[in-house]
């Protein structure tokens, strides 16, 4: 029997932008402090929702470092083989339940405030929510492009992408108060911005729990790539066929190919490991190759 695999060599996505992380982190953590002492001071619920779901982004931002730091360290582990990459996706998970917690208790919040809301100064509300909107900005501009290929990394940039449409209702509420006195503009901000979020989050969290239970990616047809490794000149049979992805822009596969008595395993390997490299982007793939009359039995699991 032979054994191949490829090798791999490019980092993991979100290591890439650890960087641009902690440039986000600071400039979350201030408007944070911001939003939340100018919220509470002016009973703005609108800047209290706005503030709570800039503390995700702190929350998550800062878990999206910690996962990053943990599984560079967990490369020197022997007994960790496939590292700590796994803490990122428990990260991005961690953020969505946080979302979801925050966007529930806003919207219950906001429906407690329609009965009597209070009367909320519209000025201090504009310009903190300004201030906010800025930051956001800065910080979305920063992540957007690592948020394209790290899941880890969309955790934290779909919170900056919540707080930056959080700012924008804050500004309106500000706006109408300031304009015409409405007082329900400012829980009806808070409302919006809770349902806002929630069917982003929902997505990010699906897409963790894919990754967690060990799916195949979406973009790969396990059926189709199965059949093409059997249309490999020289394999007669095709087994235990497994694709999964390890973290995101880290996927990795494993099969059994049956050669023909006549096949030479090492060509045979070879041309295996290009197809799933060259067409499916698959480059960690671990491939045994076995002789026509080895008895290897496929796992009901």
């Amino acid at each position: 029997m032979g054994h191949g695999h490829g090798h791999g060599t490019a980092a993991s996505a979100s290591g890439r932008m650890a960087g641009r992380l902690w440039a986000a982190f600071g400039i979350a953590a201030a408007i944070m402090v911001l939003e939340f002492v100018v919220g509470f001071a002016t009973s703005s619920l609108a800047l209290v929702s706005d503030a709570a779901h800039m503390l995700t982004d702190v929350v998550g931002v800062g878990l999206a470092l910690a996962a990053i730091m943990a599984a560079r360290r967990a490369k020197a582990k022997s007994h960790r083989t496939f590292g700590l990459y796994r803490a990122e996706v428990l990260a991005a998970l961690a953020n969505a339940v946080l979302l979801f917690g925050v966007a529930g208790y806003v919207v219950y919040e906001a429906v407690d405030r329609f009965d009597n809301p209070p009367a909320v100064p519209g000025w201090p509300v504009l310009l903190a929510a300004l201030a906010g909107l800025a930051a956001n900005v800065v910080s979305f501009l920063l992540l957007r492009d690592g948020a394209k290929d790290s899941l880890n990394v969309r955790g934290a940039y779909l919170e900056v992408l919540a707080d930056l449409i959080g700012s924008v209702g804050v500004l309106i509420s500000a706006l109408v108060t300031i304009l015409f006195g409405w007082r329900y503009a400012d829980p009806i901000v808070g409302v919006a911005i809770g349902l806002w979020v929630l069917p982003r989050t929902w997505g990010l969290a699906r897409r963790a729990l894919h990754i967690l239970f060990q799916h195949a990616p979406e973009r790969v047809d396990v059926e189709e790539l199965t059949k093409r490794l059997c249309a490999v000149p020289g394999v007669a049979e095709v087994h235990d066929v497994h694709v999964w992805t390890l973290t995101s822009g880290m996927e990795v596969a494993s099969a059994h190919l049956t050669i023909t008595a006549d096949a030479d395993q090492a060509v045979v390997l070879r041309a295996a490991q290009e197809l799933l490299t060259a067409d499916y982007g698959l480059e960690h793939a671990t491939l045994q190759v076995e002789s026509p009359n080895a008895r290897c039995q496929e796992l009901s699991w």
